[in-house]
């Protein structure tokens, strides 16, 4: 069976960690939930906290009607099935955007096309085999996200092809919340969907302590946080087949990277940023792709 429980793994021991280490006061309130599959929470310091996260998990829920691979009935899922989408969501667009540009700065090493590869190695592999080199072969010819077409009126695919955005998503998500956060006058907040978007520091002034799972610390404020691993999850039970496709090959990662942290302005832009660092040869790799984009930094690498 497809294994999805390290990912997880990584994502809740950096949170339970960095909430370990803040001493939280009796006016904080802190929301648990699920968000795009994977463990979510926002931990405010307000008079009105329970009313401000019970907004924030109402946009959680919204947001995941657009980028849902699970729901049949969100944007993402109605358009891998008609491969066009009429009126597409400001939010949709907002973030194929920014995976863009990402994909441009990572000379095509993030692209979310790959989602026919994903879904053949999850078949596979689920079945008890693995995918074939001729099935993988043919599964690649539908990657290239240069044929996705997107504008305010339709996105459109190339026949066969498939969007995930489940390495932007989490973190563009974080974003969202947080806009809206601000919006309400806060900003000593730490937001949680897997990846971290901190809203100023801690409410006694210190940054956020957000410890990695492969050890270390970074301290976030007003700056978003997203790690990715090669074997984060896995297809199969061994844990040996990572699930970060390389769109050139329709090969996994190799192991090479234990942990890759990145901090952006943007927790979609870390997210998207530390997946593709996962395919890169060496540090150089990944800071030369960082230095495309501004305000992007490398903070670990193991």
């Amino acid at each position: 069976m497809t294994n999805f429980n390290r990912r997880r793994f990584l994502s809740i021991s950096a949170g339970i960690a960095a909430l370990a280490a803040t001493p939280l006061r009796a006016a904080t309130h802190v929301w648990q939930g699920i968000a795009l599959g994977a463990r979510a929470r926002i931990v405010i310091d307000h008079p009105q906290a329970e009313a401000i996260t019970r907004a924030a998990a109402a946009e959680i829920a919204r947001l995941e009607g657009i980028f849902s691979l699970n729901r049949s009935d969100s944007a993402l899922a109605r358009l891998n099935a008609a491969g066009s989408l009429s009126e597409p969501p400001f939010e949709l667009l907002e973030c194929l955007a920014q995976a863009d540009s990402v994909h441009a700065a990572t000379g095509g090493l993030f692209d979310p096309t790959v989602q026919p590869l994903w879904a053949l190695y999850a078949t596979r592999f689920s079945a008890g085999g693995a995918p074939t080199e001729a099935e993988i072969a043919t599964a690649l010819q539908k990657v290239d996200w240069t044929k996705v077409a997107y504008d305010s009126r339709r996105v459109t695919l190339a026949p066969g092809q498939a969007l995930t955005l489940n390495g932007i998503a989490q973190g563009f998500i974080a974003d969202k919340v947080a806009v809206l956060l601000r919006e309400r006058g806060l900003d000593r907040i730490l937001i949680d969907t897997g990846e971290f978007h901190a809203l100023g520091p801690q409410p006694d002034g210190k940054p956020w302590p957000v410890q990695l799972a492969s050890g270390g610390e970074v301290d976030l404020a007003d700056r978003a946080l997203a790690s990715s691993s090669a074997l984060g999850t896995t297809f199969d039970a061994a844990g040996r087949v990572g699930h970060i496709l390389d769109p050139r090959t329709g090969h996994p990662a190799p192991a090479r990277w234990q942990l890759v942290t990145i901090t952006a302005p943007e927790a979609g832009l870390a997210d998207a940023l530390s997946t593709a660092a996962c395919l890169m040869p060496n540090d150089s790799a990944i800071l030369a792709a960082l230095g495309r984009l501004p305000g992007t930094r490398l903070e670990h690498l193991a």
